[in-house]
């Protein structure tokens, strides 16, 4: 009986090692910049902060000069947010932001299969690993700081459903979804919720031809058209050189 209970004993080490050493955070990782974007400096101070607002976050980071690196997702009972810092100094993010959600209660099926297994050598079950366990959503987003870029904005091409034929038609121009402080753009008075239509004469429809008058412009000072509210607007934008 001793042995059996030991065989036991070192068979739940064993797990035990294996859930330490699983980071769920490395696990679930998913890259979203296809460059390999990473920190600017060689040894960043990682910085991992706890928070519930994801949107706002995720505006405050582009505002602040920031672009996302990847996230993990998944669920999973108790897990210690340190995970997701050592996960983010691993592949050199200069921030990490970490969320969790109560999701729900639901038995330790694992466990269960463990018991069992353990039933049949000792004839003991451990009451405590019968207990339903709660689970949680986790979500973190890795950060990397960038260099100030031209002009400084964020933007996307939306689409709205047409009321007579019901097919979704682009809107004209680009919606900012994020002016970088500091930047030409935020110098220029742009703002969220502009929309971009034109810099230096060129029409902007997508985010590559906006790109693409920017670089053709760098260094130069250049005029800006927009809308915001539905009323048209310009600004002038000194463009960075490099």
């Amino acid at each position: 009986m001793i042995k059996k209970m030991m065989g036991v004993a070192l068979l739940a080490l064993s797990i035990q090692a294996v859930q330490a050493a699983d980071n769920l955070y490395q696990t679930h990782y998913k890259e979203q910049n296809n460059g390999g974007l990473k920190s600017l400096q060689a040894h960043p101070d990682t910085k991992m902060y706890v928070s519930n607002h994801f949107d706002d976050d995720n505006i405050a980071m582009l505002e602040d000069g920031y672009d996302m690196m990847g996230s993990s997702g998944f669920e999973s009972g108790s897990i210690a947010p340190h995970l997701a810092l050592e996960h983010a100094m691993s592949i050199k993010a200069d921030v990490v932001l970490v969320y969790s959600k109560y999701a729900a209660k639901q038995s330790p099926f694992s466990k269960l299969d463990m018991i069992k297994e353990a039933a049949k050598t000792t004839g003991e079950v451990d009451a405590e690993s019968m207990e339903v366990e709660e689970v949680y959503k986790y979500y973190a987003s890795y950060w990397a700081k960038l260099p100030m870029p031209l002009l400084g904005l964020h933007v996307i091409k939306l689409k709205h459903k047409d009321k007579n034929s019901g097919a979704f038609v682009e809107d004209d121009g680009l919606k900012v979804l994020a002016v970088i402080k500091g930047s030409a753009a935020f110098k220029a008075g742009l703002k969220r919720g502009d929309v971009l239509l034109s810099i230096a004469g060129a029409s902007v429809q997508t985010p590559a031809q906006l790109s693409q008058a920017v670089v053709k412009n760098k260094g130069k000072e250049v005029k800006i058209t927009y809308t915001r509210d539905d009323v048209s607007a310009t600004a002038q934008a000194m463009l960075r050189a490099q």
